[in-house]
């Protein structure tokens, strides 16, 4: 039973990490490179929440608030220009992912730091214990993943979302403003990620870095999942239980290449990964 839940409780980390990359994958068909840096900027707001000594839960609004304003920021000055080309788009979210984490580096410091958590201790379940912020985390994705769906699904704006993701071109000829359909989403994918980077952090530390891995498991479970977030609901169990299994019964280390060659696999013999045909 504590195996299962690891996978459950993996499955819903990794969700959370890669909702908003996802999303800004989906819009505006880029891979935002500086989701690491977002994540980073969501440790280290939940360790400013720690340090003023306010309530842990705190956090969470906090690190959503500074992402969605660095996502407004970030859109505006540096990915809007670039629409046009893409390449140049991917390649400057890499490098201000750079750049966020030297500009944390020296507010901060580069030492590793510990951030408060909302609750501590273990739950008893099913004849055994298990973490409780763990199994919180869960919830936390399934509420992500709700919101996105009545958003996308039952808006006005998650209308004229799926419109841009699907044909852009006559989505613009309908009168749908793609620009700020494209602003929204970068803010919100943004948001995201910083809020899923408060979230992760009582479980482990905050550093300048603590992003960067974080990224390349969201990119890989992006890429198998097409624009589906049923299809990274699937890629998150899959691959992040074959993780777990992996780290509890072979290495931890070979665990942690595990969704990478997993995911290369599986783009390999099937290109669109577990989304439909």
């Amino acid at each position: 039973m504590p195996q299962l839940l690891d996978v459950l409780t993996t499955a819903a980390i990794l969700y959370s990490v890669a909702a908003g990359l996802l999303i800004i994958f989906g819009v505006m068909k880029i891979i935002n490179f500086a989701h690491g840096g977002f994540l980073t900027v969501g440790g280290y707001s939940a360790l400013i929440v720690t340090k003023l000594g306010l309530a842990p839960w705190w956090s969470l609004p906090f690190a959503f608030a500074i992402g969605f304003l660095c996502g407004v920021v970030i859109e505006r000055f540096v990915v809007r220009p670039l629409y046009a080309r893409p390449l140049d788009a991917i390649l400057a979210t890499w490098g201000l992912g750079i750049i966020i984490g030297q500009v944390i580096t020296l507010a901060f410091g580069r030492e590793v730091q510990f951030v408060q958590s909302p609750v501590s201790g273990a739950i008893a379940l099913l004849g055994g214990t298990y973490s409780l912020y763990r199994l919180i985390l869960v919830l936390a994705a399934l509420v992500v993943a709700a919101a996105l769906v009545l958003v996308l699904g039952y808006t006005r704006l998650g209308l004229e979302t799926r419109a841009v993701i699907m044909n852009e071109n006559l989505a613009r000829g309908l009168g749908i403003n793609s620009s700020l359909v494209r602003f929204i989403t970068f803010s919100l994918g943004a948001a995201l990620a910083s809020l899923a980077g408060a979230l992760i952090t009582p479980l482990s530390s905050v550093d300048p870095n603590m992003g960067v891995p974080w990224l390349v498991n969201a990119f890989m479970l992006v890429m198998v999942s097409g624009v589906s977030f049923m299809s990274l609901a699937i890629a998150c169990v899959v691959l992040g239980g074959a993780q777990v299994l992996v780290s509890t019964y072979a290495n931890p280390v070979l665990g942690g290449m595990t969704i990478v060659v997993l995911a290369a696999l599986i783009l390999r013999f099937r290109p669109q990964g577990f989304a439909r045909e």
